[in-house]
C-alpha cells in the first residue's frame, strides 16, 4: 500500500543512530525502494525508519508500506528489534567478491562484449520472426 511520508508516525525507537544516510538514498535513487517499511493500521512505523529517512532526503511524497493490523506495542517492539538485531551483514570476503563481479559485469571483457552482442542481435532478430 502506498502511503504518504507525512502521514506516518515515528514513535520511541530502539535505534538511536541510523548511520549515514547517504549510501542508501542513493540506492534507492538508483534502485527505487526494495523492500517496503511496516506501518500498524494507525502508519506508527514499525520498521523501515532508515527507508523513510532517505526517502524524505530524496523528497519523495509516498512510500510503498505494509500494513500489519492489530499488533500490541510489545509486539511492534518486538518486531522491530527482531529486523534490526537477526538481520545478516555480509562477510568481508563476500563484500570483496561481490564487487569484484559487480566490476566484471560492468567492465566485461572483449569476449563477454562479443557473446553479448551476439544474444541481443538473436534475439532482436526471433521477435521480429514472431
Amino acid at each position: 500500500m502506498i502511503v504518504r511520508i507525512a502521514e506516518i508516525q515515528i514513535k520511541k525507537r530502539a535505534r538511536h543512530d541510523l548511520g549515514d544516510i547517504n549510501e542508501l538514498a542513493k540506492s534507492m535513487k538508483n534502485h527505487g525502494l526494495l523492500n517496503p517499511i511496516i506501518l500498524t493500521e494507525e502508519k506508527i512505523l514499525i520498521s523501515g525508519h532508515r527507508r523513510v529517512t532517505a526517502a524524505k532526503k530524496l523528497g519523495w511524497k509516498t512510500i510503498e508500506s505494509r500494513i500489519l493490523p492489530d499488533l500490541t506495542e510489545r509486539e511492534r517492539f518486538e518486531m522491530e528489534i527482531d529486523e534490526n538485531l537477526y538481520r545478516k551483514d555480509f562477510t568481508s570476503d563476500e563484500i570483496v567478491e561481490a564487487f569484484h563481479r559487480l566490476e566484471k559485469l560492468k567492465n566485461p571483457g572483449f569476449l563477454r562484449k562479443v557473446i553479448s552482442a551476439l544474444r541481443n542481435f538473436f534475439s532482436r532478430i526471433s521477435k521480429k520472426l514472431r
